[in-house]
């Protein structure tokens, strides 16, 4: 399913009911998960942000995907917008007990439980599973005077306030700190760099088109269609490697040396039994195996990087340890 067909989803329905919004609450069933098999019923996926970004993509591909190897009955995506996915965050933890709630998270949502000071945190959920990684890029429009990496580097050495980045992230996720630490590898002050954080990738496109932005860190699979186009430029991607149909060197083969992959997950409610856990588990891991699911990871640039139980959990805090630092050093947090 490509971009504009997704848009089109949402626009038509796909996005959070009137009703759930007072109704979220009062979906917690009762568990017995024992010993049953067979595909899970219909489920519900948060995602924290708007139609068209990173998450919104992954959630509605796996959504599809569950669906198509049978390992559910369906999947309904609800956008809950705001606050960098905290606000979705917390909705998903005041729905205790539920077992159809899930929320597609990732980088984003670490960092931004650290800049908004959310009472609600990762830990109070129930991990599932990592999906995949994600390379992001810097990008700029076609019609850029900033031809090149090095065409950008120079321009923001000399004046780093006139180039304006934006990024389809809140301060603390992954779209924010990739230029933080392009930045500071490049000799850069990054508390003189001008950020501009947009709600997911859709918005950071009408931005960089709209020439309301110079340049744009986000993930490559939120500008597919633009890139087979042309509309855009990519200047470099984040990844180890070259990025498979993608003209454009690695921060690491222009000197710039830095960790600065986006990765995606689930997690559940709270409160809900190791039975129900373990099958939303296996559900995931068929969805993992499914054609379905590889395609869109081939189609949207992403690496599959799939981990469960006690391993995500450290990931998890481990990520939290690292952004915590991250932020502590740009100030941004104590």
């Amino acid at each position: 399913m490509d971009r504009r067909t997704l848009l089109r989803a949402a626009a038509a329905g796909l996005l959070v009911p009137a009703s759930y919004a007072t109704a979220s609450g009062c979906g917690v069933t009762r568990d017995s998960d024992s010993g049953a098999s067979g595909p899970l019923g219909r489920l519900r996926m948060i995602v924290g942000n708007s139609p068209g970004s990173g998450f919104d993509i992954t959630a509605r591909t796996a959504g599809k995907a569950l669906t198509s190897a049978e390992a559910a009955r369906g999947m309904e995506v609800v956008n809950i917008s705001g606050a960098g996915g905290t606000i979705g965050l917390s909705r998903l933890v005041n729905s205790r007990g539920s077992n159809e709630t899930l929320m597609m998270m990732g980088l984003g949502v670490v960092g931004a439980v650290f800049t908004n000071k959310s009472r609600a945190g990762l830990e109070d959920t129930t991990p599932l599973a990592r999906l995949i990684e994600d390379p992001s890029a810097v990008v700029v429009p076609k019609d850029s005077e900033l031809r090149s990496l090095d065409d950008f580097l120079e321009a923001w050495r000399s004046d780093p306030d006139r180039l304006s980045v934006g990024g389809g992230s809140s301060p603390g996720g992954p779209d924010h700190l990739l230029p933080m630490q392009v930045a500071e590898a490049a000799g850069i002050d990054p508390t003189k760099t001008r950020y501009i954080g947009y709600d997911g990738g859709g918005e950071l496109l009408t931005a960089l088109l709209g020439s309301k932005i110079d340049v744009a860190a986000t993930g490559i699979g939120e500008m597919v269609d633009q890139i087979a186009t042309g509309d855009v430029r990519i200047l470099a991607t984040t990844g180890r490697t070259t990025v498979e149909g993608v003209d454009a060197p690695t921060l690491a083969e222009k000197g710039i040396e830095i960790s600065a992959v986006n990765w995606r997950g689930v997690v559940a409610a709270p409160g809900i039994s190791r039975a129900r856990r373990d099958r939303l588990v296996d559900a995931l891991r068929t969805m993992r195996d499914s054609d379905e699911w590889k395609e869109g990871v081939r189609r949207n640039g992403w690496t599959d990087a799939f981990q469960e139980g006690e391993k995500f959990e450290d990931f998890l805090a481990d990520q939290n340890t690292r952004v915590a630092k991250t932020l502590r050093r740009l100030g941004l947090t104590r």
